[in-house]
């Protein structure tokens, strides 16, 4: 009997490398992995025009497309997570000290949809008191998912060759939130800094009083394979999670990876984050960070309905034996 053949778009992230280079194999299918775009190209490609069977997408769009009803749903794996306290850039003579100085202001960013984005509005919002509708949002590029923006919700598109770094270095604007580091920044250029310095710790705090590691990508499949051939779901996620274990196996391995702590790393991630930081599954911790993400979404105009998460992902039916860590996988 041959093999489904699926295209997957995805990262190149160590936790999927064993399934990309046949250490795991996922049961009945032929998984051709497409890893060498950029997550803008990708995101654009799937939430547009549909390119891939299966597609590592921007949660909040995922949301999107479905509010559109286009034919996606998603399996509840998530290949990519950030915190993001510590992507909140400030020109440091501009006076911002806290969230609240940001209110009717200029704000830069690559544009308005990036999970990114959305999440640090959103933790913005909700615990320091920022009013994202006061805010002018400064963008660069198109939005993936074409949408029309609210009344009262200011987005305008930079009218100057000059990069939104360079015009945060100048003064131009007072602020930027990015979901990379600005060049800038890299460069080490004291005109800019970060709005929560001590970030690590913030995030930390913010992990411990909510149990949210957030969410940055869900896997995405063309709603016509989930329906053709339902037991697809299943059997990509119980393939992800093997591919997922031996990565934390191997990360733990010292002689593996190049850095003198490594262990110390790991040790001190399963102290703060758990054994599984990178959980798959709609567990309680996975559907509360979704469902804030979701309410994230809803608040800032990006979609018009709140619904079941059920609604929105495959039921995979491996209950606690998802995300568990254990010796199943």
């Amino acid at each position: 009997m041959s093999k489904l053949r699926l295209t997957v778009a995805c990262g190149d992230y160590d936790i999927i490398r064993p399934l990309k280079e046949g250490a795991v194999e996922a049961d009945g299918l032929e998984l051709i992995f497409l890893s060498d775009m950029g997550p803008r190209e990708r995101h654009w490609r799937m939430g547009r025009k549909h390119e891939f069977d299966i597609c590592e997408e921007n949660v909040g769009a995922y949301f999107m497309i479905r509010d559109q009803d286009e034919p996606l749903t998603a399996i509840p794996v998530f290949l990519h997570r950030r915190f993001r306290h510590g992507f909140v850039f400030v020109n440091t003579s501009a006076g911002i000290k806290s969230a609240k100085d940001l209110n009717g202001k200029v704000v830069g960013g690559t544009n308005f949809q990036p999970a990114a984005s959305i999440w640090i509005r959103g933790i913005l919002d909700e615990h320091y008191g920022l009013d994202h509708r006061s805010i002018t949002w400064l963008v660069d590029r198109s939005e993936d998912i074409p949408f029309t923006p609210p009344p009262g919700l200011r987005i305008e598109m930079k009218k100057t060759d000059k990069s939104l770094s360079d015009m945060l270095a100048d003064g131009d604007i007072p602020a930027m939130i990015s979901p990379t580091l600005p060049r800038t920044f890299v460069e080490g250029d004291r005109r800019i800094g970060r709005l929560f310095p001590n970030y690590k710790d913030v995030e930390l705090a913010y992990f411990k009083d909510t149990g949210i590691f957030p969410i940055m990508h869900v896997t995405t499949i063309k709603r016509e394979i989930a329906d053709k051939y339902p037991w697809v779901a299943t059997n990509l996620v119980k393939a992800f999670e093997k591919s997922k274990q031996l990565a934390y196996r191997r990360l733990a391995n010292p002689r593996m990876v190049p850095l003198a702590f490594v262990r110390t790393a790991v040790e001190e991630q399963e102290a703060t984050l758990g054994k599984d930081p990178w959980s798959y599954g709609l567990t309680a911790a996975n559907r509360k960070n979704l469902q804030t993400m979701q309410r994230y979404c809803h608040q800032q105009g990006l979609i018009k309905t709140v619904v079941p998460l059920d609604q929105l992902f495959e039921d995979t039916d491996l209950g606690d034996a998802v995300g568990s860590g254990g010796d199943e996988f």
